[in-house]
């Protein structure tokens, strides 16, 4: 039984001076001094043409109140746990049958990257569906990001939160549970079946091929990989190493970076969409994997919440902890991989023990922005499989 005591009903509602204080800042914001020769390619980085188009249309174009709007049309919650307010949406299906799900997001996303898939989630009949696949869904935002802001406490990490999201699941109510996640929401995915697999009906998780560049740090290297496997893992390996400076940052120094993310709007800006170029879909040009809009909401609430240096935190707390990233769970699990190859799974699943496992070979690291109805559809057929 929902314990609605604990739960406090929540609307997005930012102050009429942050807004306009974001495009004051906008509007003044000072642009490093252009190097002779230097082309708007991403080799060094996002490319300034590119970062300050976007800048200017969030300035002019954007429009936060039309965003806030459709944000405040989903049911949305705080309620305190562990000390830490924690902010989620929360669907109930029409569904009387439905499943609980409980969708987690990673780094830098947010829970208004599944915006989109709540109505085909929790009302497929509305969306073509069979009622049979329906959910209820819960996406919370993780500690330090989003709403679920400002931290009470250090200490944030991948077992504090799992912990904190079954306690959430318990107080709506769901006593059983089904989990999705990627990134960081894939390993707290996988600690909730290791945790309370008694709760946790089934495990989905989505990655990209990005994966291969883990290979030997946070998943073991196989034995017997072919040269062409072997091959492809270091060419992953090597956008990993060129990329990665955004973590060992994070990891190591954060409150450094904190500073410019609370302070420039154009520095969070450029932080969270050079990921959003890199690690989508790279048969696409630049700005075409994500709508635009929903990249800037994405981006706005960071900056609203100054999430920038508390999602950094929860980097710095993960890397500190004694809690690995992968937790070995016996409850039936599902994996589906964006813009793959079939080495993904000889390096992530060599003996073949997940149950449900998808190839696609379009999207990226954020497939609910990139190709929604891909996963929601991946969702539904892992878990349809499971007789909830």
């Amino acid at each position: 039984m929902t314990n609605t005591a604990q739960l406090r009903p929540f609307q997005i509602d930012i102050d009429e001076a942050d807004v306009a204080d974001l495009k004051f800042r906008l509007e003044h914001l000072r642009r490093p001094h252009p190097v002779p020769g230097d082309t708007d390619d991403w080799s060094r980085g996002i490319p300034g043409g590119y970062l300050y188009d976007l800048a200017e249309y969030w300035r002019t174009s954007y429009d936060w109140r039309k965003a806030e709007q459709e944000l405040n049309s989903y049911p949305q919650y705080t309620t305190e746990i562990d000390g830490q307010v924690i902010h989620f949406f929360h669907v109930r299906s029409p569904e009387p049958d439905a499943t609980p799900l409980l969708i987690i997001h990673g780094y830098p996303g947010s829970a208004v990257e599944f915006l989109h898939l709540l109505g085909p989630l929790s009302d497929p009949v509305a969306h073509g569906g069979d009622a049979s696949d329906a959910f209820h869904v819960v996406v919370p935002s993780l500690p330090g990001f989003g709403f679920s802001t400002p931290l009470s406490s250090g200490g944030w990490e991948l077992g504090r939160t799992t912990a904190a999201f079954a306690e959430l699941m318990t107080r709506l109510g769901y006593e059983r549970f089904a989990a999705q996640g990627g990134d960081i929401g894939a390993g707290i995915t996988g600690r909730l079946g290791a945790t309370v697999p008694d709760r946790v009906i089934g495990t989905h998780v989505n990655s990209d091929r990005g994966t291969l560049g883990l290979a030997g740090e946070f998943v073991p290297l196989p034995d017997g990989l072919g040269e062409e496997d072997l091959a492809a893992i270091q060419q992953a390996k090597a956008a990993w190493q060129a990329g990665r400076g955004y973590l060992d940052l994070q990891n190591h120094t954060p409150d450094t970076i904190a500073a410019a993310l609370t302070d420039s709007p154009v520095a969070q800006l450029a932080w969270i969409a050079e990921k959003f170029q890199l690690w989508t879909d790279p048969s696409k040009s630049p700005g075409e994997s994500v709508d635009r809009d929903q990249l800037l909401t994405l981006v706005s609430i960071y900056w609203f919440c100054r999430a920038g240096a508390s999602a950094a935190r929860f980097l710095y707390e993960a890397a500190h902890s004694q809690v690995g990233w992968v937790a070995p769970s016996s409850v039936p699990s599902g994996w589906a991989v964006f813009n793959s190859s079939p080495v993904v799974r000889r390096v992530a699943d060599p003996e073949q023990r997940v149950q449900h496992w998808s190839d696609f070979a379009v999207g990226g690291h954020f497939p609910a922005m990139e190709c929604g109805d891909l996963l929601v559809e991946d969702v539904r057929a892992f878990f349809r499989t499971l007789g909830r």
